[in-house]
Protein backbone atom coordinates (compact mmCIF):
# COMPACT_ATOMS: atom_id res chain seq x y z
CA UNK A 1 0.00 0.00 0.00
CA UNK A 2 1.35 3.39 -1.00
CA UNK A 3 -0.07 6.45 0.78
CA UNK A 4 -0.93 9.73 -0.92
CA UNK A 5 1.92 12.16 -1.55
CA UNK A 6 4.74 9.64 -1.92
CA UNK A 7 6.79 9.50 -5.10
CA UNK A 8 8.37 6.28 -6.28
CA UNK A 9 10.95 5.93 -9.06
CA UNK A 10 11.13 3.48 -11.92
CA UNK A 11 11.36 -0.29 -11.54
CA UNK A 12 10.15 -0.36 -7.92
CA UNK A 13 9.68 -3.90 -6.56
CA UNK A 14 7.74 -4.92 -3.50
CA UNK A 15 6.73 -8.03 -1.62
CA UNK A 16 3.50 -8.78 0.24
CA UNK A 17 2.10 -6.49 2.95
CA UNK A 18 4.46 -3.55 2.32
CA UNK A 19 3.39 -0.10 3.50
CA UNK A 20 4.87 3.13 2.16
CA UNK A 21 3.48 6.04 4.18
CA UNK A 22 2.82 9.57 2.91
CA UNK A 23 5.43 12.08 1.71
CA UNK A 24 8.21 9.57 1.05
CA UNK A 25 10.60 10.00 -1.88
CA UNK A 26 11.90 6.72 -3.23
CA UNK A 27 14.43 6.48 -6.07
CA UNK A 28 14.82 4.13 -9.02
CA UNK A 29 15.46 0.37 -8.81
CA UNK A 30 14.42 0.11 -5.16
CA UNK A 31 13.02 -3.07 -3.63
CA UNK A 32 11.09 -3.29 -0.37
CA UNK A 33 10.37 -6.88 0.57
CA UNK A 34 7.47 -8.48 2.42
CA UNK A 35 6.06 -7.11 5.68
CA UNK A 36 8.20 -3.96 5.74
CA UNK A 37 7.02 -0.46 6.61
CA UNK A 38 8.54 2.79 5.38
CA UNK A 39 6.97 5.46 7.58
CA UNK A 40 6.20 8.99 6.41
CA UNK A 41 8.71 11.60 5.30
CA UNK A 42 11.55 9.21 4.41
CA UNK A 43 14.08 9.71 1.61
CA UNK A 44 15.38 6.57 -0.09
CA UNK A 45 17.95 6.76 -2.89
CA UNK A 46 18.43 4.65 -5.99
CA UNK A 47 19.23 0.89 -5.91
CA UNK A 48 18.33 0.52 -2.20
CA UNK A 49 17.24 -2.92 -1.02
CA UNK A 50 15.12 -3.22 2.12
CA UNK A 51 14.61 -6.85 3.06
CA UNK A 52 11.61 -8.43 4.84
CA UNK A 53 10.22 -7.37 8.22
CA UNK A 54 12.00 -4.00 8.39
CA UNK A 55 10.66 -0.86 10.03
CA UNK A 56 11.97 2.43 8.65
CA UNK A 57 10.94 5.24 11.02
CA UNK A 58 9.78 8.68 9.91
CA UNK A 59 12.43 11.13 8.65
CA UNK A 60 15.01 8.45 7.83
CA UNK A 61 17.36 8.94 4.91
CA UNK A 62 18.86 5.95 3.10
CA UNK A 63 21.38 6.82 0.40
CA UNK A 64 22.03 5.08 -2.94
CA UNK A 65 22.92 1.40 -2.98
CA UNK A 66 22.38 0.68 0.72
CA UNK A 67 21.14 -2.75 1.83
CA UNK A 68 19.05 -3.52 4.92
CA UNK A 69 18.87 -7.23 5.89
CA UNK A 70 15.74 -8.80 7.40
CA UNK A 71 14.42 -7.39 10.65
CA UNK A 72 16.25 -4.04 10.68
CA UNK A 73 14.48 -1.61 13.01
CA UNK A 74 15.04 2.12 12.84
CA UNK A 75 13.95 4.52 15.60
CA UNK A 76 13.30 8.25 15.42
CA UNK A 77 12.20 9.31 18.90
CA UNK A 78 14.86 9.40 21.63
CA UNK A 79 12.40 9.77 24.52
CA UNK A 80 9.08 8.26 23.37
CA UNK A 81 6.07 9.88 25.01
CA UNK A 82 7.78 13.22 25.71
CA UNK A 83 6.42 16.15 23.71
CA UNK A 84 9.84 17.81 23.22
CA UNK A 85 11.27 14.57 21.89
CA UNK A 86 8.30 14.16 19.53
CA UNK A 87 8.89 17.67 18.19
CA UNK A 88 12.53 16.76 17.46
CA UNK A 89 11.91 13.39 15.79
CA UNK A 90 14.67 12.50 13.37
CA UNK A 91 15.54 9.18 11.84
CA UNK A 92 19.14 8.21 11.12
CA UNK A 93 21.01 8.71 7.88
CA UNK A 94 22.43 5.59 6.24
CA UNK A 95 25.25 6.29 3.78
CA UNK A 96 25.62 5.12 0.21
CA UNK A 97 26.47 1.44 -0.15
CA UNK A 98 26.17 0.71 3.58
CA UNK A 99 25.17 -2.86 4.48
CA UNK A 100 23.08 -3.29 7.60
CA UNK A 101 22.92 -6.83 9.04
CA UNK A 102 20.01 -8.95 10.26
CA UNK A 103 18.07 -7.58 13.26
CA UNK A 104 20.14 -4.40 13.62
CA UNK A 105 18.54 -1.56 15.60
CA UNK A 106 19.52 2.00 14.68
CA UNK A 107 18.66 4.84 17.05
CA UNK A 108 17.63 8.40 16.10
CA UNK A 109 20.14 11.05 14.95
CA UNK A 110 22.79 8.44 14.07
CA UNK A 111 24.86 8.77 10.89
CA UNK A 112 26.16 5.54 9.36
CA UNK A 113 28.85 6.35 6.82
CA UNK A 114 29.13 5.30 3.20
CA UNK A 115 30.27 1.74 2.61
CA UNK A 116 29.90 0.61 6.24
CA UNK A 117 29.12 -2.95 7.30
CA UNK A 118 27.02 -3.23 10.47
CA UNK A 119 27.03 -6.75 11.95
CA UNK A 120 23.92 -8.75 12.76
CA UNK A 121 22.12 -7.86 16.00
CA UNK A 122 24.04 -4.62 16.55
CA UNK A 123 22.46 -1.67 18.32
CA UNK A 124 23.81 1.49 16.69
CA UNK A 125 23.73 4.37 19.17
CA UNK A 126 26.54 6.59 17.78
CA UNK A 127 27.82 7.69 14.37
CA UNK A 128 29.86 5.15 12.40
CA UNK A 129 32.56 6.58 10.07
CA UNK A 130 32.69 5.78 6.34
CA UNK A 131 34.00 2.32 5.43
CA UNK A 132 33.87 0.94 8.97
CA UNK A 133 32.88 -2.48 10.26
CA UNK A 134 30.85 -2.17 13.47
CA UNK A 135 29.01 -4.70 15.61
CA UNK A 136 27.91 -5.37 19.17
CA UNK A 137 25.59 -3.76 21.70
CA UNK A 138 26.26 -0.93 21.66
CA UNK A 139 27.84 -1.15 18.21
CA UNK A 140 31.55 -0.34 18.20
CA UNK A 141 33.86 0.15 15.26
CA UNK A 142 36.01 -3.00 14.99
CA UNK A 143 37.90 -2.27 11.78
CA UNK A 144 37.57 -1.25 8.16
CA UNK A 145 35.65 -3.00 5.38
CA UNK A 146 38.79 -2.89 3.21
CA UNK A 147 40.58 -5.11 5.78
CA UNK A 148 38.00 -7.92 5.87
CA UNK A 149 39.27 -11.34 4.85
CA UNK A 150 37.78 -12.58 1.59
CA UNK A 151 34.66 -14.66 2.21
CA UNK A 152 36.03 -17.63 0.26
CA UNK A 153 38.91 -17.85 2.77
CA UNK A 154 36.44 -18.08 5.67
CA UNK A 155 34.11 -20.87 4.53
CA UNK A 156 34.16 -24.45 3.27
CA UNK A 157 31.67 -26.04 0.90
CA UNK A 158 29.18 -28.50 2.40
CA UNK A 159 27.97 -31.17 0.00
CA UNK A 160 25.53 -33.11 2.19
CA UNK A 161 23.20 -30.24 3.16
CA UNK A 162 21.02 -27.57 1.63
CA UNK A 163 23.11 -25.18 3.73
CA UNK A 164 25.90 -24.96 1.17
CA UNK A 165 28.77 -23.48 3.24
CA UNK A 166 30.05 -23.34 6.82
CA UNK A 167 32.62 -21.26 8.66
CA UNK A 168 36.12 -22.67 8.97
CA UNK A 169 38.67 -22.22 11.73
CA UNK A 170 38.18 -21.51 15.44
CA UNK A 171 34.86 -19.95 16.56
CA UNK A 172 36.35 -16.51 17.18
CA UNK A 173 37.80 -16.45 13.66
CA UNK A 174 34.40 -15.18 12.50
CA UNK A 175 35.13 -11.89 14.28
CA UNK A 176 38.77 -11.52 13.24
CA UNK A 177 39.71 -9.41 10.29
CA UNK A 178 42.95 -9.32 8.35
CA UNK A 179 45.48 -7.35 10.34
CA UNK A 180 43.36 -6.98 13.48
CA UNK A 181 45.15 -7.32 16.81
CA UNK A 182 42.76 -9.45 18.82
Amino acid sequence: MVYFGSTIGARFQTGHNVIIREDCRIGDDVSVWSNSVVDYGCRIGDRVKIHSNCYIAQFTEIEDGAFLAPGVTIANDLYPGQSTSAAMMSGPQIGAGAQIGVNVTILPFVRIGAGCLIGAGAVVVRDIPDGSVAFGNPAAVRGKVRDLRAIESRVDAVTDSVSRYRFTGPPDAVLRMAGSKR
